[in-house]
């Protein structure tokens, strides 16, 4: 009997023994993991890093851009295109007209009755429409035939409060948020399609003739008498309501910038200068590319496998399209290498885009005590279940690194454009009021994202011009501004005064 007890102690002592291993060994692993996870976050944190000297060099690029983009076409990763706008609404239009902006994956129509000086706008309606993903990359009368279907729709809903003028066309201003070559105020052909679009047919193709060809086939009687990109119709928006708006952003699912430059320091600008001595410019701000950008792996991935490879980098670092995707990439590998969510990759996480912006600003956001609000992100998203809060700690500062490194880019941007204009010094003692007209989700939505701007771009400035420079929320400033614009360029004010 004693032979057993000592060998069932020796076998109960092994065993002991042997799974005090296995925990060690599962301790060491576990360890092991977070070490990964945790190099992998501050390998990140520091190729995204954006010093104040960095983002002085990103702004010195962008001016420089700026100026070979100016100066001829093709000069330059900027298109710098000139928009045929050098009258900005002054206030005075008066009737009733429509705008319809498309600016990425929605689109927007509507109306507005205008008063005049005194008067203002005295009403307003608009819609909004999602684009069915296969029309994104289905062909050009697929697209517009759907878009001009609802602008149909619209039209018909049009109330007594807004009064067209017997024998009056309705008008129309186009806000198309894509890079197009500018013909004149109302025609321009497409150079290329970003935020996800790929319609080969569209491409060099007059884009007002493309919608004015759907309008007709669904019966829709109306004029496009304005074409202008977004940003452009913002700034139209922001200067009908404020006279020191000079320079437009959208930081929504794209991003780009406009700003009224002066005519002689336009070389690439022919003819006759405007009689104002100012011309609006369409930078496409989105396409600036720059040494100094701090790009990592997961980006030279992202840009690799998307549409337009090589193109629109300033785009894909600092745009609502693309934040969530980067993060997104980074969880991937943290998940693969680190077995951040146990020991095989999610298959939902695996899903290109899955990860939109909204949900990573929800995350970025959630300030509960066992952030529960990424808990369930994860869950509903991704399909991931049971996190711990150190996984979702980790979640958090990952979507803040991304987040602050698109922030102060943006504002590296802005501050680009302030020092081209030379707004970002006082002049013989006098500073002039600048006010950057703002619009898109992204800076409207992501709070983290708009304070971090704010904050970098009063850094960048100092604190005496930063005084004197504003940035305002231009709510739908792209449509509201596109319908002022085609008041301006009204076909009925063009006979009045010939």
């Amino acid at each position: 009997m004693g032979k057993v007890a000592v060998c069932a102690a020796v076998i109960g002592g092994a065993a002991v023994c042997a799974a005090a291993a296995l925990v060690v060994r599962r301790q060491m692993r576990c360890a092991g993991r977070w070490a990964r996870v945790a190099e992998i976050l501050k390998e990140l944190e520091e190729r995204c890093g954006t010093p104040e000297g960095r983002l002085r060099q990103v702004a010195d690029a962008m001016a420089v851009e700026m100026h070979a983009g100016l100066a001829s076409e093709g000069g330059s990763k900027l298109k710098m295109l000139i928009s045929y706008v050098d009258n900005l609404p002054t206030g005075d239009e008066e009737g009733v007209f429509y705008a319809l902006d498309l600016g990425g994956t929605n689109f927007r129509v509507l109306r507005v009755q205008l008063g005049g000086k005194e008067a203002g706008v005295v009403n307003q309606e608009f819609a909004e429409a999602s684009i069915p993903p296969n029309l994104m990359v289905g062909t050009s009368d697929e697209l517009f035939d759907y878009i001009a279907a609802e602008l149909a729709k619209f039209i018909s809903q049009e109330g007594d409060n807004f009064h067209l003028p017997p024998g009056r066309q309705r008008e129309l201003g186009f806000t198309f948020s894509f890079p197009v070559m500018q013909l004149s105020i109302a025609s321009g052909t497409l150079i290329r399609w970003t935020k996800g679009f790929s319609i080969d047919d569209t491409v060099g193709q007059d884009v007002v003739v493309e919608l004015t060809r759907a309008m007709e086939r669904q019966g829709v009687d109306m004029r496009v008498s304005a074409l202008v990109n977004d940003t452009i119709g913002t700034l139209a928006g922001g200067r009908y309501t404020n006279k020191d708006v000079v320079i437009a952003v959208i930081l929504g699912t794209g991003t780009n910038a406009a700003y009224v430059e002066r005519a002689q320091a336009i070389p690439k600008l022919h003819g006759p200068p405007p009689k104002s001595g100012e011309m609006v410019i369409n930078m496409e701000w989105g396409n600036f590319r720059s040494s100094h950008l701090p790009l990592t792996e997961y980006d030279h991935a992202l840009d690799a496998e998307s549409l337009n490879p090589g193109e629109q980098i300033f785009e894909k670092i600092t745009s609502g399209m693309y934040l969530g995707e980067v993060v997104r990439r980074v969880l991937c590998k943290m998940a693969d290498e680190a077995a951040l969510f146990g020991d095989t990759v999610p298959p939902k996480l695996k899903t290109p885009f899955i990860l939109r912006t909204p949900e990573m600003s929800a995350m970025h956001h959630d300030t509960s005590p066992d952030l529960r609000v990424v808990g369930d992100k994860l869950k509903d998203i991704l399909e991931i279940s049971n996190t711990s809060l150190k996984t979702r700690k980790v979640v958090v500062e990952l979507c803040n690194i991304v987040a602050t490194r698109g922030a102060r880019l943006a504002a590296a941007g802005v501050f680009g454009i302030l020092k081209k204009m030379g707004r970002d010094t006082s002049r013989e003692g006098e500073t002039q009021k600048t006010v950057i007209a703002m619009d898109g989700g992204l800076y409207e939505h992501y709070t983290a994202y708009r304070t971090c701007l704010e904050n970098t771009l009063n850094e960048l400035l100092g604190e005496e011009i930063s005084k004197s420079v504003s940035v305002e929320l231009s709510n739908d400033g792209s449509g509201i501004g596109a319908a002022l614009l085609a008041a301006s360029h009204s076909h009925y004010l063009e006979a009045t005064e010939c």
